[in-house]
This record gives C-alpha cells, structure tokens and sequence, in this order.
C-alpha cells in the first residue's frame, strides 16, 4: 500500500508540475513535493522574498504638469488687410471717435493706431490688431453701420451705366451709387465718387452736354471756390469741392456734382470738351 501511495503522488506531481522528493543520504525525509518557479526569479509585480522592499514608484500624471497657457484670440484683420469688412470696422471706430478719416477700407497705420488706443482703454492687449475679442467689444458699443456710413469718404463701387450712356464722350452721373463714370464709346475711362445737392438745391436729372469749362472759377452766388467746373446746366456743374474732400457725406453741394478726388478731376477736365454729353440719373 505504502508503494501505491508513492506511485500516487508521482502521478500528481507530474500533472501538476511537480516532482517528488525522495530522503536525501543521511535519511532525512524532505518535503514531499517541491514547486520550482519558471527561470527561478520572482514575479516583478510582487514584494521580493524577505519583504522591506518598496514597489516601483507610479510615473507621473499629466496631473502634476503646470497647467497650458490659454490660446490668443484668433485674429480677424490686421495692417495691410483690405475689404468690406475693413470698413465696418474703421465705420465702427468712427462712431466712438476712435478714428476720424475714411473709412477707406484698407486696414493702415490709422487704423492700426485706432485700434491700439481702444483695446490700451479697455484693459486688452494693445497689440493694434483686431482679434474676436476686441471686435465683439466693439460690436457691443457701436450700431450696425448704413451704406453711406462704409462709404462716407467714397470708394463705393459704381453700379451699370444708364443706357444713354453707352455711345460717345458721356459724363455718366449715377444718383443711386453716387458715382460720376467718364465713358468714351461705351468703354469706362475713369470712375470716381460724387456728391449732389439737398432736397432744397437738388441736382436736375436728364441729358445735358458741357457748355462752359472754368479751371478757377469761384461761386459769384455762394462766394464758394469751384475748381476744375464743368457747367452742364444753369449755374450747375461738375468741380472739385474742398468740403466734400473734408466732409464727405456729411455735406451736401448747392446742386452741383462735387468730386473730393483732386487729381482725378484735374485729369477728367482735361480730358472733357465742351459739348460732351452729361446725363445723370437715378
């Protein structure tokens, strides 16, 4: 039986990966089975045999890393930016007198100074650049700019030329987008913008031609300088006018056709002769 009982316990052994033990030479009898461990070192996830060993420290979280500075504001427009948008923005600061000329629609170093001065006021970074934080505070303070707000100094584009003027030399006068094009045989030459009389002098519409040019000429009715006139009906002309170069929109003529752009008119009146068409037109 005591045989058996051996023969048992090899079997299990070797199911299980054991061996048995037999007495060593001085007779002592050992342990009956022996547990060998693979590769005879101990798990790296366990405490070492004997103890007072420290386990691996865990690595650093992202949690004891200085939190990540917040990102800038996204920059809209900045100096050298051209566009409608560029207006609005220049239209806005005029209207809490942070800029005083144009709007011309391009983004220059009065504009840049403007915004400067508007973000240094309301504890932003005055870097002159205008970000989404610095529009949307200036959204809030100021009123969605009209049409003739954007263009109070000109520069509006011009809109298609009457019909009557598609044939000949025409000073084409357009009321609607105040604009005076200098068209030869259907073809655009120059366009520039132009300002017209109040509803108490208001500029006459219809087909006029040029019958007198005056270079100097000065108002014998209102003591006013007219440079560059070009009388196309009773006292009203189209000429140069100093206010409207000033003022812009904020004006009005007598009745004539006032042009703020002084090179373009000297070039124009050198260029027109007498008996070239005028038509103006809503």
């Amino acid at each position: 039986m005591g045989r058996a009982f051996v023969a048992g316990l090899a079997v299990l052994a070797a199911l299980t990966g054991c061996t048995v033990q037999t007495p060593d030479g001085e007779g002592k009898r050992r342990s009956p089975v022996h547990i060998e461990l693979p590769g005879g070192t101990p798990s790296p996830d366990r405490t070492p045999a004997g103890g007072g060993g420290e386990p691996d420290p865990a690595p650093p979280s992202d949690d004891d890393k200085p939190g990540a500075a917040p990102a800038p504001p996204r920059v809209l427009w900045s100096r050298g930016d051209t566009g409608r948008d560029v207006r609005e923005l220049q239209a806005r600061l005029r209207q809490v007198a942070w800029l005083f000329d144009g709007p011309t629609g391009a983004y220059d170093e009065p504009t840049e100074r403007a915004v400067s001065g508007f973000q240094g006021k309301r504890g932003l970074p005055r870097t002159g650049k205008t970000d989404a934080v610095t529009w949307q505070r200036l959204l809030r303070m100021t009123r969605e700019p009209g049409r003739w707000d954007l263009y109070l100094m000109g520069g509006q584009p011009a809109d298609p030329p009457d019909a009557r003027c598609r044939t000949g030399r025409v000073l084409c006068i357009d009321k609607t987008s105040r604009t005076l094009r200098w068209m030869v045989d259907g073809r655009t030459v120059s366009t520039m913008a132009v300002r017209f009389g109040s509803q108490y002098t208001p500029t006459r519409e219809g087909v006029f031609s040029v019958y007198w040019k005056s270079r100097d000429h000065v108002s014998t009715l209102y003591d006013s300088p007219m440079p560059y006139a070009m009388f196309f009906s009773g006292g009203q002309a189209v000429h140069f006018s100093a206010d409207f170069a000033a003022r812009g929109y904020a004006g009005a003529s007598h009745g004539c056709v006032n042009v703020r752009d002084e090179p373009a008119i000297a070039e124009l009146y050198a260029q027109v002769r007498d008996g070239d068409r005028v038509v103006v037109s809503w």
